[in-house]
């Protein structure tokens, strides 16, 4: 694995959709990455009281829609003592010391990441690519994380060096929208 380039996409998948493969078909593409892990997380601390069904009935769920050898869906996070993103990184850059990673996250996030905890870590452990959502593109680069960390903002055109370089380092990618939300499937609107 030394000197792979791995995108990071975290989430419930809850439920996994086409959406999620298509960004990170693109972040394949456009970051220049060798993988992309979905990182199905056990519980959002930001998202008490959604039902979920366990952990591993929603990896099993993604992987049959991920299907594509560079996207591998993991569970790990289930082993980890805290729930939070940037306690996965630190574990990630401890384990895999010579690995690149990128995390990845949709453009709604990067409009309310000041509310996680640590969430100026994140940006200090390793690069950061936000991947276009419907409706949140403003909102997103008029965000706290977007003002504290504008002047480590890459242009979209230099992303594929975006894994090698140093953080705090982001990029805001645009992309094919689609209007696939896991919210929505919940609810039964997609």
């Amino acid at each position: 694995m030394s000197g792979m380039r791995i995108g990071l996409l975290g989430g419930s998948f809850n439920p996994a959709h086409a959406a999620h493969r298509g960004i990170s078909l693109q972040a394949l593409k456009r970051l220049g990455l060798d993988q992309v892990w979905w990182l199905v997380t056990p519980g959002n601390p930001l998202k008490c009281g959604i039902e979920a069904p366990g952990v591993d009935a929603r990896a099993e769920a993604a992987a049959s829609i991920a299907s594509h050898p560079r996207i591998k869906v993991t569970t790990f996070e289930k082993e980890l003592p805290a729930p939070y993103t940037a306690d996965t990184l630190r574990f990630l850059k401890r384990r895999f010391p010579e690995v690149h990673f990128v995390w990845l996250m949709g453009a709604d996030n990067l409009a309310q990441v000041h509310r996680w905890k640590d969430w100026q870590e994140i940006f200090e452990t390793v690069p950061v690519a936000v991947l276009d959502r419907p409706g949140f593109r403003l909102k997103a680069q008029a965000g706290k994380a977007a003002h504290l960390f504008a002047r480590n903002r890459v242009d979209a055109s230099d992303a594929k060096g975006l894994a090698l370089m140093a953080p705090p380092a982001w990029t805001l990618l645009t992309l094919p929208l689609s209007p696939l939300s896991s919210t929505a499937l919940r609810e039964g609107m997609g």
